[in-house]
């Protein structure tokens, strides 16, 4: 099978969307399927990457001061290409920008689209001008609309999956996490990790990995754990990631007189990123943004049980009091901390190790692509086939019509947020 991935993010980007399509488009290919991913340039990306795999498209970098590219619209400069490639599915990774010539190319070539909703773009408009609550509206009628023009919807939790239909999504949605490559986790080294970073031996390590960006809700979790650590000296707080948020996570620790015992080591890969899991004792997340948390399911498969408030995608993973802590959303940053402590003075952590353990297994790599597979071939059986030899009037008349449906989404999304 021929699968052409559309995404705007991707590596070298640190996030869960890039690195869900780098583990699905790794795993296909393994089972023997072509895979080719059009993306944005980013910063620092490999410069002999190879162009079977992975077409660039030209972008802005660093849009508006965050760490996302953004394509420049050149029309045409991709139908080519694509074509050429001779894909049989269509997958969407975002309902804009790539997600648009995404669904042109799917209605051009009379291929099935595949879309999965991997962020609640409403916690993210303040990365473009004009952020507003009436901003936050049509990100998400946008969201739905293009939802409804594609022929299957993924959802990475049955939170989102909920939420989708409750917003009038109304093609099929499947709930399909990103897998996790359990053996890696598992086997991280976690003394190598501490004999790097001069953590002492009988310092607890409560930790988070993840991009530190303003919508991660970062302060408010270095503020709950610095509150713990104020009463509890041999524990120190490991935070790897890169972004926005990291001054101001610094900030919060000197403030408090801990800078100490704060480690940030950036953004990590292979084996370090392994090491870094198995050395906590515990991961602390606060996002309410996330849509499945894959760094949740990296943690518990290390065998690192998870303290986090209520959001969607954390509930399909964490159990409360059998694998971890799920507090109420709006909890104080002193309700955290006291969860933390309790977790530790209850010993609870020692036996929520084997239960993460367990939940870990939910999720592997080969499950989560096989379901993927199957979903695509599903698609492939009610559509009649790719119209590649088309003739121009045909392909005028197609161009036409998806440029219309386009434009009716967009249309419908203005009018909603208007209502």
């Amino acid at each position: 099978m021929n699968i052409c991935m559309f995404t705007n993010t991707y590596l070298p980007h640190v996030g869960g969307v890039a690195r869900s399509v780098s583990i699905f488009a790794e795993d296909l290919r393994a089972m023997g399927h072509n895979v080719l991913v059009v993306a944005p340039t980013f910063d620092h990306q490999p410069k002999n990457e190879d162009e079977r795999r992975v077409l660039r498209v030209a972008a802005i970098q660093n849009f508006n001061g965050s760490d996302f590219s953004v394509r420049i619209p050149l029309p045409g400069m991709l139908e080519e290409k694509i074509t050429d490639f001779r894909p049989d599915i269509i997958h969407s990774h975002h309902p804009f920008l790539l997600g648009d010539t995404a669904l042109r190319m799917a209605r051009l070539l009379d291929l099935p689209i595949v879309f999965t909703h991997h962020t609640l773009y409403e916690q993210y408009t303040h990365y473009v001008p004009f952020d507003s609550t009436a901003m936050k509206r049509f990100v998400i009628h946008l969201s739905t609309e293009y939802a409804n023009l594609c022929n299957s919807v993924i959802a990475p939790s049955s939170s989102i999956k909920t939420l989708l239909e409750k917003r009038g999504v109304r093609t099929p949605v499947v709930v399909l996490p990103t897998g996790v490559d359990l053996n890696f986790f598992k086997n991280g080294k976690a003394d190598s990790f501490r004999h790097t970073h001069n953590i002492p031996g009988d310092h607890k390590i409560i930790g988070h990995i993840g991009r530190l960006a303003r919508e991660k809700n970062l302060p408010f979790l270095a503020a709950a754990v610095s509150g713990f650590l104020k009463n509890h000296r041999e524990y120190s707080f490991v935070v790897a990631g890169s972004g926005d948020a990291e001054k101001e996570i610094k900030k919060i620790f000197a403030r408090h007189s801990l800078a100490h015992r704060l480690i940030m080591p950036g953004i990590l890969r292979g084996t370090e990123l392994a090491d870094c899991y198995k050395a906590m004792d515990v991961f602390v997340f606060a996002s309410k943004s996330e849509t499945q948390g894959l760094v949740l399911m990296e943690a518990m498969a290390a065998g690192v049980p998870v303290i986090a408030v209520r959001a969607s995608g954390v509930s399909d993973v964490v159990e409360d009091r059998k694998n971890g802590r799920i507090l109420r959303a709006n909890c104080s940053e002193k309700t955290f901390a006291r969860a933390i402590a309790d977790a530790f003075e209850a010993e609870d952590i020692a036996r929520w190790r084997f239960a993460a353990l367990h939940t870990a297994a939910r999720f592997s790599r080969e499950r989560c692509a096989s379901m993927l597979r199957e979903l695509y071939e599903k698609n492939r059986s009610k559509t009649p086939g790719p119209g590649l030899y088309s003739d121009t009037l045909d392909n005028i008349r197609k161009k036409l019509q998806v440029e219309w449906e386009l434009l009716q989404e967009k249309a419908s999304a203005v009018m909603q947020t208007l209502a």
